[in-house]
């Protein structure tokens, strides 16, 4: 069961204008330098080089290093694309401070190089060392693919060697609180072509909430107190369920626990899946998947609605206010979606992946590329008292003392190209015609393939999210024959596929070779040989959308969500007002799309008519405040309304022009 498909490298698949041409600029020119600085300023870069003395004014931290190793992977990808002698310069500096850190016999954490060697790998549940070098591998990989470096590779290797000489059957059969190593040691394997690599990680899936749980094993070595209250309490079902060591992998039914755990682990999961031809690995994959785009995900694509353990809840339990929807939440389902839809080709796994990109994943980061949010709700009210385990802030900020979401989304933006394509050879699923391109997102970009030999290069020419028209050219030295597949999204109706003659192309059960297309999973198939210079265009009506929630989503019932295109859009109070609760939508009521070059950097804002309940007045015998005067009551009898003018904005740029009550969820009446 190889996967289908496989992402190009971001060298390959460039973005080329337009929408998220200008995001990766601003996260090349700006971002990714401010989370370097970051990291500096705040003792990452200074943990690496191992100066703590105890009674000194600092403490290092058992995280430390998987931010800055997030920040070189980021800066590697933006090396990948442009070259810049400066910012390649201020790579090797950090990677030599890894090398000098690094311990003889491979091991590499500057937590416990400094506070005592005599425990390390004697708390896998909570200390993040499997998770800090995870992301040690996926920084050494971008580094060295786009240098050629094997610098901060070797070092890698080395480290790796170490862990899989510490773990697995013989040796310590542990694996991480914190996922991330599963997926990253795949990567290092393909970096590598070192199979042992690939059998680590799926040693560390495998092994997994079997019986007895090691966690618990290892808690007991440290003599630690069992506290059912916990979230990592040893044997209480809900603690292992929050790390995802409730059962085997195979035979979990739902998303439990850490949202962010979860999917990079799922990630994983689908990477040893379909490198491996496990089937029933990959069946519990779809399960999991299904749990989280059928019950447990926030329209704006974020998951982990529990703010105590930034976890899943249960099915359907998705309160807008106090959602957690963290920034890395978003991302993390950003790849596992992505594997998913290139190991299946299935429309619905894109269709997911787009949504938390443009909507879960982007609003973590400000149009000015350098503030950040960690939990994202749907609904704010700044005047409201926030509760102190509540973590959504007022405004993004700068950086955050757990700060694990501004160099993920920057990483992230950095190699948003390998997302947008699925390659594959002929492997007897592409209705036939050499290699297939899957297109999984739409964006004004160029994909460089060698099919038999030919240079070829497929472009995207498109003002999406905007306007749903894409055109395809071909570009080639001679005639090549090549399937293009084209994900027609969930939301798009009345789509059509022009052909190169210009003539609507129709669905054709078994087209002839320059003929029809094919309909399969969501996925638009073009089958023909393609002479230099051919296009095809793809047209997706972007019609305004009025979402309801499931009957069982409580906190949206006899509500309404706009979107448009890929865009989830919200009502924030510095166009609508305040008490935006006391904001209606008439159910008749006509909406409009605009494009405002002057807002937000540019975006399509929704217009139309709106009902604004009139608060009761204050009278004879009503209460008075604590200076006497006559207010409102409590409760009156039904109030009246008027119309007012409605402006709705892409959820993914609320919150760039102030401090104001925002809404996702309006009421129809």
């Amino acid at each position: 069961m190889p996967a289908k498909l496989h992402p190009p490298r971001i060298s390959r698949a460039r973005i080329t204008g337009g929408f998220w041409a200008d995001r990766q600029r601003t996260n090349r020119e700006v971002t990714i330098p401010c989370v370097l600085d970051k990291c500096d300023e705040t003792n990452r870069t200074r943990s690496l080089r191992l100066e703590w003395k105890p009674g000194a004014d600092w403490e290092p931290h058992h995280f430390y290093d998987s931010d800055l190793a997030k920040a070189i992977e980021a800066a590697a990808y933006a090396l990948e694309l442009e070259p810049d002698p400066e910012l390649e310069a201020r790579l090797d500096g950090y990677i030599e401070l890894f090398a000098r850190a690094q311990q003889p016999d491979g091991y590499l954490n500057s937590y416990y190089a400094q506070k005592g060697f005599a425990d390390r790998w004697t708390n896998l549940r909570d200390m993040h060392e499997l998770y800090c070098a995870g992301h040690l591998f996926e920084a050494a990989v971008a580094h060295f693919r786009a240098t050629g470096k094997r610098t901060l590779l070797d070092v890698a290797e080395k480290y790796a060697d170490h862990i899989d000489a510490t773990f697995g059957d013989g040796k310590i059969p542990g694996y991480p609180g914190h996922e991330e190593i599963e997926l990253a040691l795949v990567k290092l394997a393909e970096a590598t072509n070192e199979e042992r690599y690939l059998d680590l990680a799926r040693f560390f899936i495998d092994e997994r909430g079997r019986e007895p749980h090691y966690f618990r094993l290892e808690s007991e070595r440290r003599g630690e107190v069992f506290d059912r209250h916990r979230h990592d309490a040893n044997d209480y079902p809900s603690a292992y369920a929050y790390y995802q060591a409730h059962l085997p992998v195979r035979e979990q039914a739902d998303a439990e626990g850490h949202s962010v755990r979860a999917c990079y682990l799922y990630a994983g999961m689908v990477d040893v899946a379909a490198r491996t031809g496990d089937e029933r690995l990959m069946e519990a994959c779809r399960r999991l998947f299904a749990s989280i785009a059928g019950r447990r995900m926030y329209i704006s694509g974020g998951i982990g609605s529990q703010t105590h353990g930034e976890r899943f809840s249960y099915d359907y339990d998705l309160p807008g206010e106090s959602a957690y929807a963290e920034t890395c939440a978003a991302i993390s389902l950003v790849f596992f979606a992505s594997r998913l839809a290139n190991a299946e080709l299935d429309s619905h796994y894109a269709d997911v992946a787009e949504r938390a990109l443009y909507n879960g994943a982007l609003g973590g980061i400000s149009l000015s590329g350098d503030r950040f949010f960690y939990a994202n709700p749907l609904t704010f009210h700044p005047t409201a008292p926030h509760l102190p385990h509540v973590r959504s802030d007022a405004e993004r900020q700068p950086w955050y003392g757990c700060a694990c979401c501004p160099p993920n989304i920057a990483r992230l933006l950095a190699s948003l190209g390998a997302y947008l394509y699925g390659v594959s050879g002929d492997d007897g699923d592409s209705a036939g015609g050499g290699p297939t391109v899957a297109v999984h997102l739409y964006a004004q970009s160029s994909l460089e393939l060698d099919v038999a030999g030919t240079a070829v290069t497929v472009r995207q020419e498109t003002n999406y999210p905007w306007d749903g028209r894409v055109v395809f050219t071909i570009d080639a030295q001679a005639p090549v024959e090549l399937t293009l597949a084209l994900r027609i999204p969930a939301w798009a109706t009345g789509w059509t596929v022009t052909g190169p003659d210009g003539a609507p192309l129709v669905a054709d059960a078994a087209p002839a070779p320059g003929g029809g297309l094919i309909i399969k999973r969501g996925y638009v198939y073009v089958r023909r040989t393609w002479t230099p210079g051919q296009t095809l265009c793809l047209d997706l009506p972007m019609e305004i959308r009025r979402t309801h929630a499931h009957e069982a989503v409580r906190d949206a019932g006899w509500q309404v969500a706009l979107e448009r295109g890929p865009l989830l859009y919200c009502a924030e109070g510095v166009d609508n007002g305040e008490a935006l609760a006391d904001l209606a939508l008439p159910g008749e009521a006509a909406l409009t799309a605009e494009h405002r070059d002057d807002l937000l950097g540019g975006c399509a804002v929704i217009r139309g008519s709106a009902v604004r309940r009139a608060a009761p007045t204050a009278g004879s015998g009503a209460p008075a405040d604590r200076r006497g005067t006559p207010t409102a009551p409590l409760y009156a009898s039904r109030p009246g309304r008027r119309e007012v003018p409605f402006t709705a904005v892409p959820f993914a740029l609320r919150n760039n022009r102030g401090v104001c009550e925002m809404r996702v969820w309006l009421a129809e009446v």
